[in-house]
C-alpha cells in the first residue's frame, strides 16, 4: 500500500507543478509592467511615462504635473484608466493614449479622497474612499457616488477588479464584491501582498510565491475550492497580470508569459 500511496502523491504534485507552462520570454526595459490587452498591446511605465506598444504602433502618455502614476487599468483598451494618487486624479485615455477626460476628485461637489481607482464599466470607477474606509462606485457621467461596502478595518493593500466584481485585500481580509454592493465572499488575507484577477478567479503574491484562488467571487455558502500553489521557476516577481488564461510575470528584465491550466478538483 505504501508504494501505491507514494505514487498517487507524486502524481498530485506533478499535476500542480505542470499548472504553468512557459510560452515565451522577451526582454522588456520598464520601471513597471502594466499588462497586455485583448489586442496584444503591451503597456508599461518608463521614466514616469505610460507606454503602449503593439501592431498598431507605439504610443505614450505623461503629465508630470499630476505626479507619479499609481495604477493603470487596461481592461477596456478604448478607455484606459490612469490614476494619480498624489493629485487625487484620474485621466481616461483612448486607444492611442490620447486624453478623453480628466476627473479631479478634489473638485467634486462632495470631495472624495481615494487611494484606488479602477474601471467598473458603464462610466463608473471602483474607488476606495480613504476618509470613510469604504469601497465605492463613482459614476463620472452622472457624478454620483454609491457606497458598496461597510468601513474596512486596516489598510487596503491591493485592489483588483473587472466590470462585475471588485476584490479588496486588506491586512486582515480578502473580500469580493459585486456591482450591486453585495459582499460575495471573504477570507483571511493570509499575508498576501498583491492580488490580480480574471473573472471570478484570483492569483495572490506572497514572498515571491504565487497562489491561485479559484472562484473566489462566490457566496460564502458555496463549497470553496482549494487554493493552488503555482510552481514557477525561481525568478524575481516584480509585476504580474492574469488575463485570458495567460499569466504574465515581469522580473525587471524579461516578460515571461505562461499558459495557466489548473488541476480540476
Amino acid at each position: 500500500m505504501k508504494p501505491l500511496l507514494i505514487f498517487f502523491l507524486l502524481i498530485g504534485q506533478f499535476s500542480i507543478a505542470q499548472s504553468l507552462n512557459l510560452e515565451s520570454k522577451t526582454p522588456l526595459g520598464a520601471d513597471r509592467f502594466i499588462g497586455v490587452d485583448n489586442y496584444k498591446n503591451t503597456y508599461f511605465i518608463k521614466d514616469r511615462v505610460l507606454n503602449k506598444r503593439g501592431a498598431d504602433g507605439n504610443f505614450k502618455f505623461n503629465d508630470l504635473q499630476l505626479g507619479r502614476i499609481t495604477s493603470v487599468d487596461i481592461i477596456n483598451p478604448l478607455k484606459v484608466v490612469v490614476f494619480f494618487q498624489d493629485t487625487n486624479t484620474v485621466v481616461l485615455l483612448d486607444n492611442k493614449l490620447s486624453e478623453i477626460q480628466r476627473i479631479s476628485f478634489n473638485n467634486l461637489p462632495q470631495f472624495l479622497n481615494v487611494s484606488t481607482a479602477t474601471n467598473a464599466g458603464s462610466n463608473s470607477l471602483w474607488v476606495f474612499n480613504v476618509d470613510t474606509q469604504q469601497l465605492e462606485l463613482y459614476n463620472y457621467g452622472s457624478k454620483l457616488q454609491t457606497v458598496v461596502s461597510q468601513p474596512f478595518p486596516g489598510k487596503l493593500v491591493s485592489q483588483a477588479s473587472n466590470f462585475n466584481y471588485c476584490f479588496t485585500l486588506t491586512e486582515k481580509k480578502l473580500r469580493a464584491f459585486n456591482i450591486y454592493g453585495s459582499i460575495l465572499n471573504e477570507a483571511p488575507s493570509e499575508e498576501y501582498e498583491k492580488i490580480v484577477q480574471q473573472n471570478e478567479n484570483l492569483i495572490a503574491l506572497k514572498e515571491n510565491t504565487l497562489y491561485y484562488i479559484p472562484d473566489f467571487a462566490k457566496r460564502n455558502g458555496d463549497k470553496p475550492r482549494e487554493t493552488v500553489k503555482l510552481d514557477v521557476a525561481e525568478m524575481n516577481i516584480k509585476d504580474l497580470q492574469l488575463t485570458n488564461d495567460l499569466l504574465y510575470i515581469y522580473d525587471g528584465k524579461y516578460l515571461h508569459i505562461f499558459s495557466l491550466t489548473i488541476p480540476k478538483n
